[in-house]
């Protein structure tokens, strides 16, 4: 048999990943901003002596370099999408990205809480208002690129039919800039309470108290990248699914499943199905929900005269 003979049958295994997603741009215009206001916030925290005002600046020192991990990522998934040396493509990438960016997530909520331990117990002099000017306008800027990259608390989007995408890369970069917002705002409180109230150790203690968020989330997105990393089956509802869509009233049954990610949103499968017909193994992968993102999916066809019984 010739090659060609074999062609329509073949595929690529890009799955729509040498397209420019739209994280990807607006990742760039933000790690612009938060590039320009690390510089600010850092060098107006030493000046004025504000410990949020330079943990918020050295948060965004470190979420700039989280997010060029998650521009890189895109860029590489893309340019290498059709590199035959990914079994699957490069969808997993995505998720690699993320999951280095909630690392570092966590090591800069470390970070923040051994230096806030440090000035709660070695408090210095703050210069309120002019940490405070700095620290709103730290806060404008973050707020902006929590707009530009545009997604919602959980970091999904919604795909054709209604199928939640996964973006664990736009997520990562989202759950960044987000940190930097909380610590801005947080900063802003402490410099408020130490100005009017005299409250110096509210400085280092909302330094704390962000670190535990920062680590929240962090801990959420190291517990989802790392279920895709390492192949864990998709959620019940689209398992369900392609079981009701292989078990019709003829019999057939499903003896083994297994599904899982390839990339944001989209799924392989090897399926097992028992049935009494002997002739039937194209007809089984045209009953696989369209709306489900499966794709590439491998269907096992055992024979057995009596499974009908089985119903």
């Amino acid at each position: 048999m010739h090659r060609e003979t074999v062609s329509p049958w073949q595929h690529d295994h890009t799955f729509g990943q040498e397209i420019v997603r739209a994280g990807e741009p607006r990742t760039w215009w933000v790690i612009g901003l938060t590039g320009v206001m690390m510089v600010v916030e850092v060098g107006a925290g030493v000046v004025f002596g504000s410990m949020a005002l330079l943990a918020d600046g050295l948060h965004m020192a470190s979420h700039a370099g989280a997010l060029g991990i998650t521009a890189v990522g895109y860029a590489y998934a893309r340019r290498h999408a059709a590199d035959r040396s990914f079994s699957f493509g490069t969808g997993k990438v995505n998720s690699l990205a993320g999951f280095a960016g909630a690392l570092l997530l966590g090591v800069f909520a470390i970070v923040m809480t051994v230096e806030s331990l440090d000035r709660l117990f070695n408090p210095v002099t703050i210069a309120f208002d002019a940490a405070i000017a700095v620290a709103v306008v730290g806060l404008v800027v973050n707020g902006l690129s929590v707009v530009i990259l545009g997604v919602d608390h959980t970091g999904h989007r919604d795909g054709e039919h209604g199928h939640p995408h996964h973006d664990h890369n736009l997520r990562s970069a989202y759950l960044h800039v987000l940190a930097d917002a909380l610590t801005s705002v947080l900063a802003i409180f402490a410099l408020l309470s130490g100005k009017y109230f005299g409250y110096g150790w509210m400085d280092p203690v909302m330094g704390i108290v962000g670190a535990a968020l920062v680590t929240r989330w962090s801990v959420g997105l190291l517990r989802d990248t790392s279920g895709v990393l390492l192949d864990r089956q998709a959620p019940e509802d689209v398992r369900r699914k392609i079981m009701a869509a292989m078990e019709d009233e003829s019999g057939d049954r499903v003896s083994d499943l297994h599904v899982w990610s390839v990339g944001p949103g989209i799924y392989a499968a090897v399926i097992s199905v028992v049935t009494d017909d002997a002739d039937c193994a194209s007809r089984f992968k045209k009953r696989l929900p369209a709306d489900l993102g499966i794709v590439h999916a491998s269907v096992e066809v055992q024979h057995c005269r009596t499974v009908s019984g089985l119903k």
